[in-house]
């Protein structure tokens, strides 16, 4: 197939969707009989039948599937494209897509309020998800991670943030079970861990490796799960510092400590990196966390 054929793969792939060639016509601006003709001549160079015909409209067959998943792929692509040429601009305009950790929010959200005062015609988006967002493909122009420095060769990487963690209880926790004295001796506590075999954060890796797994009485997939666990008395958990230094339902059972601490990055793509609105977003948002707590 050449290239000069997508106009009709994208026919189909618009059929496929919604299974009708009215549908198709008028999420293309074109007229049925259009849709028609390209589904038949892509079903001719192809040799194979896409789509079986019945009185409700079109249903894929397994060729039809095949070209969909190959279709679908090709348009997020192309969306994704639109998005980093879209960000190529001079202007702190349009939409600024940032990706972050969930447990980010509550730090990154003032930040993000004041930026768009700033720059009130600009839409932000706030992706958090466990997964990477590839910026390579325009999913988002700004990545904050933690861990390891990412080192992916094209992006741009540079420190934003050291997140310190300590170990927390309800005052609720403590009134029922006292607190533990030391963690190489911690009785009979219940410890908050990770639901994860290989643990990422660093706080939870120690915890598996360092805590008896019978104290492991409750486990979570993310952390932004531990704190409500905390809060409810379920057992000591993690949490950052900056989340309960002036909060009076918990009280810090061991402070933070290095092996604990979580390394975040700023991270942008290369081709993105020098433009006016992630040049702007990215010396604003480093500007702002030097306001954020140091420690506990």
């Amino acid at each position: 197939m050449a290239f000069n054929d997508w106009d009709e793969v994208r026919t189909a792939f618009q059929v496929a969707r919604l299974g009708t060639v009215s549908g198709a016509a008028q999420a293309l601006g074109v007229h049925h009989a259009t849709v028609i003709r390209h589904i038949d001549s892509l079903e001719g160079k192809l040799g194979s039948k896409l789509f079986q015909r019945h009185a409700r409209g079109y249903t894929p067959t397994e060729a039809g599937q095949d070209l969909l998943t190959v279709a679908q792929s090709t348009d997020d692509q192309l969306a994704q494209l639109a998005n980093r040429i879209k960000g190529r601009g001079n202007e702190v305009t349009g939409e600024l897509i940032i990706t972050s950790l969930a447990v980010l929010a509550p730090l990154l959200s003032p930040a993000l309020a004041a930026f768009r005062e700033v720059h009130p015609e600009l839409t932000i988006k706030l992706l958090t998800d466990e997964r990477l967002f590839r910026l390579e493909y325009g999913e988002a122009h700004v990545a904050i991670r933690a861990g390891n420095p990412p080192d992916q060769p094209d992006n741009v990487v540079q420190k934003l943030y050291k997140q310190s963690f300590a170990l927390y209880a309800s005052k609720d926790y403590i009134r029922r079970h006292g607190r533990p004295t030391s963690l190489e001796d911690v009785g009979d506590h219940v410890f908050i861990g990770s639901a994860d075999e290989v643990p990422r954060a660093p706080f939870f890796a120690w915890l598996k490796k360092n805590i008896p797994a019978r104290n492991i009485g409750y486990q979570v997939n993310q952390i932004t799960a531990a704190r409500p666990a905390v809060l409810a008395g379920l057992g000591i958990g993690f949490s950052t510092t900056w989340a309960e230094n002036e909060n009076d339902e918990v009280e810090m059972v061991f402070g933070p400590r290095d092996e604990w601490n979580s390394q975040l990055w700023l991270v942008t793509h290369v081709d993105l990196h020098r433009t006016a609105k992630v040049q702007t977003a990215v010396s604003f948002l480093k500007d702002w966390v030097s306001r954020w707590p140091v420690d506990g």
